[in-house]
């Protein structure tokens, strides 16, 4: 079975590595179809794709898969079909004085075959975005959603065939072994969204094919209250930021620092701030469950571990229920006096604990982010203008929000990336394009050039242009 599952991707790619040869540079036109099949995919849709991830989950607001999902994609291909013409065209560059009157141009040129490994977590958004990117920049598209949302990656592989021919784009469904076998396909470029360990294997494979690699990993994301914060504004975006489909989330603030001795006043609000988003858990269909019971154990693991070791562990269960019996669900924690030594503080809980760390100067705060590997992203609190420039300036994350949780993703005029541990490379809007583009610098000769004047025979022509050359560059 594994074998035949492997053949037939082996097909896939060579087929669309055929296809990218018959037509190695669509028009706008072609690309533009492209988007908007991929645009109607989207809205056509959502009540399928809703429920299929509700039911992977066994608890997923639909509210929160349109949202965080269907609208998020839907805002980047339109923004895509709107900014294509100009992505695609050929750019002038200086020229240097000696150069002159030759000229420069750029031509963002598709790369061919894109494979883009998509996680479980968010599993449209995750999948469709890079692929809109890919489609933008005219290449073509295998996909391997993750093995633990089946019944989604299922509905997308039946959507993609009914929008696409298999070698303009096709979804390739299995299990890490197909996986595997995916990521050391020779493809022209390779994203992944995922786990940072899984990363470093799939970096491992490209290599093999010195394939390049975007990866969009996660990490420990900070959030920073400054002491000139707005606090209740603060701690209500942090609560909804935290516990965005139950912490499920790459992006998500992994911990929260607070100002010497404000950490259990901090964390009473925080708490009446989740119980205000989430009155009950269990039959509430806002929020949203653990994807699989090993998740959930790994989380309760982790929390256990902290309450053992005497850290503060509060739970937010407002309607006191009990949960994770026929359910999946897990009660937001807020955990303080945690050791460093605790898996809740080495790392990234992607679950809805939230551990609560006091500093006493902006240099602490500074000194402790550093000390960790680099986060996806960070999130700053308060009004200090040189508290915010100190931290933004030295620190390293892949992205920033200050005042506010994760807006920065949503930026189709910005990059979105990790750096070091938690990621290389970027997309969304035109970063996209030009991650999945070769941008072929192009030199114009003109006929009126003087470079045949340097040629051999050397003698005083050329010792007289050589003294030219070197004055005027």
């Amino acid at each position: 079975m594994l074998q035949a599952r492997q053949n037939a991707l082996g097909v896939r790619f060579e087929a669309q590595c055929r296809a990218f040869e018959k037509e190695p540079f669509p028009s706008l036109e072609v690309r533009k179809d492209r988007l908007k099949r991929l645009l109607a995919l989207t809205e056509r849709h959502e009540a399928e794709i809703c429920a299929a991830i509700d039911s992977d989950f066994s608890g997923r607001a639909q509210q929160e898969t349109r949202l965080a999902e269907l609208f998020v994609v839907g805002a980047g291909i339109r923004h895509a079909v709107r900014h294509l013409r100009g992505w695609m065209r050929e750019r002038r560059v200086a020229t240097s004085l000696p150069f002159l009157p030759g000229r420069n141009r750029l031509l963002p040129q598709p790369l061919g075959v894109v494979g883009i490994v998509s996680p479980w977590n968010y599993p449209f958004q995750l999948a469709i975005a890079p692929a809109t990117a890919a489609l933008a920049a005219g290449n073509r598209v295998l996909l391997k959603p993750s093995e633990l949302t089946p019944k989604f990656s299922d509905l997308l592989a039946r959507l993609v065939e009914e929008h696409f021919s298999p070698d303009e784009m096709s979804v390739v469904v299995g299990d890490a072994e197909i996986g595997k076998t995916f990521v050391s396909m020779p493809f022209d470029h390779l994203l992944f969204t995922g786990s940072t360990a899984v990363g470093r294997q799939v970096a491992l494979a490209a290599a093999a094919n010195l394939t390049p690699v975007t990866l969009e990993l996660g990490g420990k994301s900070p959030a920073i209250f400054d002491a000139s914060c707005d606090l209740d504004a603060a701690v209500a975006s942090v609560a909804y930021g935290k516990l965005l489909n139950a912490g499920q989330t790459c992006i998500a603030p992994d911990y929260l620092m607070v100002p010497q001795g404000q950490g259990a006043a901090i964390a009473a609000k925080l708490a009446a701030a989740m119980a205000r988003l989430y009155p009950s858990l269990r039959d509430n269909p806002d929020y949203t469950a653990i994807v699989s019971e090993r998740h959930r154990q790994r989380l309760s693991d982790m929390i256990a571990e902290a309450r053992e070791s005497g850290a503060d562990v509060t739970e937010v269960n407002p309607a006191n229920e009990e949960l994770g019996v026929s359910d999946r669900k897990l009660a937001p924690v807020l955990v303080r006096n945690a050791g460093e030594n605790l898996r809740l503080m080495r790392e990234e809980i992607f679950g809805p604990a939230l551990p609560i760390l006091e500093y006493g100067t902006v240099d602490d705060a500074i000194d402790h982010v550093n000390r960790g590997e680099r986060p996806l992203a960070l999130y700053w609190f308060g009004k200090d203008s040189a508290s915010r420039q100190r931290v933004m300036r030295e620190t390293v994350a892949g992205g920033v929000t200050v005042n506010d949780c994760m807006m920065h993703l949503v930026q189709e005029r910005q990059p979105f990336g990790g750096v070091g541990e938690s990621g290389m490379g970027a997309y969304h809007g035109e970063w996209g394009f030009r991650t999945f583009s070769k941008e072929k610098p192009v030199f114009v000769q003109s006929r009126l050039s003087a470079g045949g004047l340097l040629r051999p025979p050397y003698g005083r022509m050329f010792e007289r242009l050589f003294r030219l050359l070197n004055l005027i560059s």
